[in-house]
């Protein structure tokens, strides 16, 4: 790893810390944000992000507004439209839409297109949508709330996510090395440490991934 330093935090308040820290801020929340948007990425979208929904309880500031103008610019930029990842996981598409009202405000002020909302359910998300060249949005209470407050922290955070559960094609080492690697190359081009957040200090799955995810980054 040369001089790059790899930390690991938990929850939202430590997803901000890192990036106040100036780290790449790497989410975790294998159940199930982080495994949904690596399988959108492996399905074909060309960028996902993370935000709170409008409901937040986290200690920190969430700015999904900030989320939706960066996901817009990419959308605009691609002619592209947005796919939002939201919860209840098995909420109806009005629900889903009514959770994050502050990001779908935003968007459609923007003109951007939501051509379609999907349960947060991991790996089988491919079955519900074409995340083909598409932008996505995974709006959660736990995994989003990180990513958003780590995003919107003061300079703007360089935020990722990774997850160690099977996707529709990766299973075993694959997923972890995936993630590891992406946040190696931020690393490396941005000369940053990196911090890898367990989205839920309740969820000992994040925990013990993030911890994995942290060790095998300083081996490679």
């Amino acid at each position: 790893m040369g001089s790059t330093r790899v930390y690991m935090t938990k929850d939202a308040s430590g997803a901000y810390e890192a990036a106040i820290n100036g780290h790449i801020v790497v989410i975790v929340d294998i159940i199930d944000m982080s495994t949904s948007l690596e399988t959108a990425l492996e399905m074909g979208a060309v960028a996902v992000f993370g935000a709170s929904p409008d409901q937040n309880h986290a200690p920190v500031t969430a700015n999904p507004e900030k989320i939706a103008m960066a996901a817009a610019s990419i959308a605009q930029r691609l002619s592209t439209e947005v796919i939002i990842i939201g919860e209840p996981r098995f909420a109806g598409k009005e629900e889903e839409m009514r959770n994050c009202q502050r990001l779908v405000n935003k968007l459609t002020e923007m003109n951007v297109e939501i051509s379609d909302f999907v349960p947060n359910v991991g790996k089988e998300v491919w079955t519900f949508t074409n995340f083909e060249k598409k932008i996505v949005i995974a709006v959660t209470g736990t995994g989003g709330a990180a990513f958003d407050a780590a995003y919107n922290a003061e300079g703007g955070g360089i935020v990722t996510t990774a997850t160690v559960a099977r996707t529709k094609y990766m299973k075993g080492e694959a997923p972890a090395l995936k993630g590891v690697y992406r946040a190696k190359n931020l690393a490396s081009e941005l000369k940053r440490d990196i911090s890898y957040v367990a989205a839920s200090s309740n969820s000992y799955e994040d925990i013990l991934a993030a911890k994995y995810l942290c060790d095998l980054t300083k081996v490679l």
